[in-house]
C-alpha cells in the first residue's frame, strides 16, 4: 500500500471516528442534566410517555438545546476556517469582521431602547422573561451584525484593501460597536441593563426547534457550497498570483467567502448569543490533524466544531451544581488558552526565521 493510500485511509478513519463521536456525544448529553431523572425515565420521555414534566424537559429543553450545540459548533467552526483561509491568517475568526460586536449592540438597542418587546414589557424584568419578544431581539441583533460585515467588506472594496488590512478594519468595526452598546448600557435602567447583559452570554438554553431549523438549513447548504469549492481555497492557500492563474477572481471569491461566514456567524449570535472561539479553536485543531486540504478541514472542522460545543454543553449544565451556566463562558475559558498559545507559537516561529 502506498504511502497516499494509507493516508487517505488513515483520514477517512479519523472522519469516521468523529462523526460517531459526534452521535455518542449528542445522546450522551441528551441524558445528562441536573435534573435528578433516572436514564429509563429520560428515555421514555424522549418518546413522549411518562410524566409530564420528564417529557417536557426532554422533548422542549435538552432536544433543542442538543441539536442547537451540534449546528452552532459546526457553523461557528466553518466560518472560523473560511475566514482563516480567506484572509490568508490563522488568527481570523468570526470575530475578525466585528458581527459578534455588532449583534450584541443590536440586541442593546432592542432589549435597553424597546425593552425587548418594542415597549410591551415596561420596568419589570419579570415582564420581560414572559413577555419579551425573543425574536425581534433576534432579529435586530442580526440586522446589525449583518450590517457590519457588509460595511466592513464595502469599506475593503472602496479602498481596495490588502488582506491584512480588512482584519485591522473588522477590529476597529467591533471596537466601534463595543463603544456604542456601552454608551447604551451606561443610560440604561438596572433592569434593562440586567436583561442585556444575561442576553450576551451565549446560551443553547434559548433553542427551539423554528431556531434550529433556521440555523441548520444556513449552516448546511452553506457548507455544501464550501465543499464544493474547496479546490479553489486550496488554491488560494498558495497566494492570489496562484488562485489567479487557475482562474479564480479572488476578490470576488474572497468576498462572497466572507459575506457567507459572517451570515453563518450573525445567525447564530442573534438567536443564541456570544459563543466565543470555536471559529478559532476548531479550524485548527482541523489542520494539525488533516493538514490544510480543505476537502478534509471542511467536513473535520464541522465535526470538531459539533464536538467541542456539545462537550462545552454537556460539561455546562453538570459543574453548575443545578444550574446550567452558559455555554460561551465553557467555550471562553477552553478557547482563550488556546489562542494565547497560537500568539506565542508564531512569536516562536517568527524568531526562528
Amino acid at each position: 500500500m502506498t504511502e497516499q493510500r494509507k493516508r487517505q485511509k488513515r483520514n477517512i478513519i479519523i472522519l469516521s471516528s468523529m462523526g460517531v463521536g459526534v452521535i455518542l456525544l449528542f445522546f450522551i448529553s441528551l441524558f445528562v442534566g441536573s435534573s435528578s431523572m433516572k436514564f429509563k425515565d429520560a428515555f421514555y420521555a424522549l418518546f413522549g410517555q411518562g410524566q409530564n414534566n420528564y417529557i417536557i424537559i426532554m422533548q422542549k429543553i435538552r432536544l433543542p438545546r442538543v441539536i442547537a450545540a451540534v449546528f452552532v459548533g459546526a457553523g461557528l467552526a466553518i466560518s472560523g476556517l473560511v475566514m482563516q483561509t480567506s484572509l490568508s491568517n490563522e488568527m481570523a475568526s468570526p470575530s475578525t469582521l466585528g458581527v459578534s460586536n455588532a449583534a450584541t449592540f443590536g440586541a442593546n438597542v432592542c432589549i435597553i431602547g424597546f425593552a425587548g418587546g418594542f415597549l410591551a414589557t415596561g420596568n419589570n424584568i419579570a415582564n420581560y422573561f414572559v413577555e419579551s419578544n425573543v425574536y425581534a431581539t433576534s432579529i435586530v441583533a442580526f440586522v446589525f451584525a449583518f450590517a457590519s460585515v457588509l460595511l466592513t467588506l464595502a469599506l475593503s472594496k472602496l479602498k481596495a484593501m490588502k488582506k491584512e488590512t480588512l482584519i485591522l478594519a473588522g477590529v476597529a468595526m467591533g471596537a466601534m460597536w463595543t463603544a456604542l452598546t456601552s454608551l447604551l448600557q451606561f443610560y440604561a435602567t438596572d433592569v434593562s441593563l440586567s436583561a442585556a447583559v444575561i442576553w450576551s452570554f451565549g446560551d443553547l438554553s434559548r433553542a427551539t426547534y423554528k431556531i434550529d431549523l433556521i440555523i441548520a438549513i444556513v449552516v448546511i447548504l452553506s457548507s455544501v457550497a464550501f465543499g464544493i469549492f474547496s479546490n479553489r481555497y486550496n488554491a488560494m492557500l498558495s497566494g492570489d498570483d496562484m488562485a489567479k492563474s487557475v482562474g479564480i477572481k479572488t476578490e470576488s471569491f474572497r468576498f462572497i467567502s466572507l459575506l457567507v461566514a459572517s451570515l453563518i456567524t450573525a445567525i447564530c449570535i442573534a438567536n443564541l448569543g456570544i459563543i466565543g472561539f470555536v471559529g478559532i479553536v476548531c479550524p485548527h485543531v482541523a489542520k494539525r490533524i488533516f493538514g490544510h486540504d480543505h476537502k478534509l478541514t471542511i467536513p473535520g472542522s464541522i465535526l470538531i466544531g459539533a464536538i467541542l460545543l456539545l462537550l462545552s454543553d454537556t460539561l455546562a449544565r453538570t459543574v453548575g451544581n443545578g444550574t446550567a451556566i452558559p455555554v460561551g463562558i465553557v467555550t471562553s475559558l477552553i478557547g482563550a488558552p488556546f489562542f494565547l498559545y497560537i500568539i506565542f507559537r508564531r512569536k516562536r516561529g517568527e524568531a526562528r526565521a
